[in-house]
């Protein structure tokens, strides 16, 4: 089968699914990483720095840029093991700073706290609602 017509099903594929695709470059995190990726360790590395609370600098991006959820309870939501695994893989494709993890993430993938699926991460997911751990 030639490249197009793979490329073609795989795509049918995706909307017999119900998903919306989209073509990108076949290069390390492709779209979604490469930006994602950035936001959310900036988004680490400004609570470790002081700017803001964690719960501050979530309600900041979700009222200031209208995302519907802040960028470190995206980190809980994807993981925060799965985020660091990512980190350091773009980080060693293309040695930019951007993607470099802070040690805050290291130091609570290393005590075991991952986000949502292990209960805690920058959040306490034990309370209801969740409430910030840090």
């Amino acid at each position: 089968m030639l490249a197009q017509e793979t490329f073609d099903r795989a795509f049918a594929f995706a909307k017999s699914l119900g998903k919306e695709a989209i073509v990108a470059k076949d290069t390390p995190g492709f779209v979604v990483n490469r930006l994602l990726v950035p936001y959310m360790v900036d988004a680490i590395r400004a609570f470790e720095n002081g700017v803001g609370s964690v719960t501050d600098i979530d309600i900041g991006m979700k009222l200031g840029a209208g995302h519907p959820i802040g960028p470190l309870a995206l980190t809980d939501l994807v993981g925060l093991d799965t985020a660091l695994r990512v980190s350091d893989i773009l980080y060693a494709e293309f040695s930019e700073q951007r993607y470099s993890a802070p040690p805050l993430l290291r130091r609570l993938v290393t005590a075991g706290h991952l986000g949502r699926k292990t209960g805690r991460g920058f959040y306490d997911y034990s309370k209801d609602p969740a409430v910030p751990a840090l």
